[in-house]
């Protein structure tokens, strides 16, 4: 991607608890020349939502001493379908529905160019990080949610209906828990943090969190073992589909599930490969290395 180095970039990363934003050095991207946070406080509504923007935007030209440009990069919660413009599949409720890019452009005074939180990860690291360098990488979050996105040649891909990357619903063997999209054995229902933590607790009758799922693992532990080998079984099957289609030249695990080491053994490759019209898997996996930057740095390129 050529970026111009004469303007800066500008970013937005809204989340549940925090709107975040910062500003970018074109011709020195990794690191924010400012970087603010304001509350989100969606308890307050959509219009309250609007004004906090309006009141980063305003802090971030007072802390920088320039003026907005002309396009700013938000990632979001949730994905604007492209033929109405509403927002949809957010958990952050009461954007749904709603206009969201056209109202920020309003009330920001400049062109809002919006994109899936998840994506803006995934281009971060394929412009910015672990995966720098190779023309197309999955990007995947893998934590309390699943979700991706897909990165070629420095930018995201968003798809007709605005859910390219969406690999977490799609469906695994012989799964069938119920997922909030109305599906079953979505692969975010098995391979999420919390998914994973819900199959422990009903193989062992105790409720912990995944780390201490984990140290128990370690410890021999049969039901913890049972729960990771779970997670490694399933994530091949779902990881090896997009592969199957996508055939990415790197893949990005970000997420606190992505922190798991196991996910990137030999075993995990092997595993991946049984699922594969290939009789090798040479793609590699690689650790974010941008961590919580990623999501407003990919914002901020996405005004490139």
């Amino acid at each position: 991607m050529q970026l111009d180095v004469k303007k800066n970039l500008w970013g937005i990363d809204l989340g549940g608890t925090k709107i975040e934003g910062a500003i970018l050095d074109p011709g020195h991207p990794e690191k924010a020349i400012q970087r603010l946070r304001v509350p989100t406080e969606s308890a307050n509504g959509y219009d309250h939502i609007l004004s906090q923007f309006a009141k980063l935007i305003s802090l971030l030209e007072e802390a920088s001493g320039t003026k907005r440009p002309e396009r700013i990069g938000i990632g979001t919660p949730g994905v604007t379908t492209p033929r109405t413009g509403l927002l949809k599949n957010s958990n952050t409720l009461c954007l749904n529905g709603k206009p969201l890019a056209a109202d920020l452009s309003r009330v920001l005074g400049c062109e809002a160019i919006l994109a899936n939180d998840a994506n803006c990860c995934a281009l971060a690291e394929a412009t910015l990080g672990a995966a720098k360098g190779h023309k197309t990488v999955f990007g995947i979050i893998l934590g309390t949610g699943v979700g991706g996105g897909i990165v070629v040649d420095g930018h995201v891909l968003s798809g007709t209906h605005g859910i390219c990357g969406e690999w977490g619903h799609n469906p695994l063997s012989d799964e069938d828990a119920p997922c909030y999209c109305g599906r079953k054995g979505c692969v975010e229902m098995v391979c999420a943090g919390p998914s994973l933590e819900r199959y422990y607790a009903a193989k062992s009758g105790t409720s912990l969190r995944l780390p201490q799922i984990v140290k128990l693992a370690s410890a021999g532990d049969p039901n913890a073992l049972a729960t990771l080998e779970r997670l490694r079984s399933k994530f091949a099957e779902a990881l090896g589909a997009v592969v199957n289609i996508l055939d990415p030249d790197a893949i990005v695990i970000g997420g606190g599930v992505g922190n798991l080491d196991l996910l990137y053994t030999q075993e995990t490759r092997d595993a991946v490969c049984a699922h594969l019209f290939n009789d090798r898997f040479d793609t590699p996996l690689l650790k974010p290395s941008l961590g919580d930057s990623a999501g407003v740095f990919g914002a901020a390129m996405l005004a490139t």
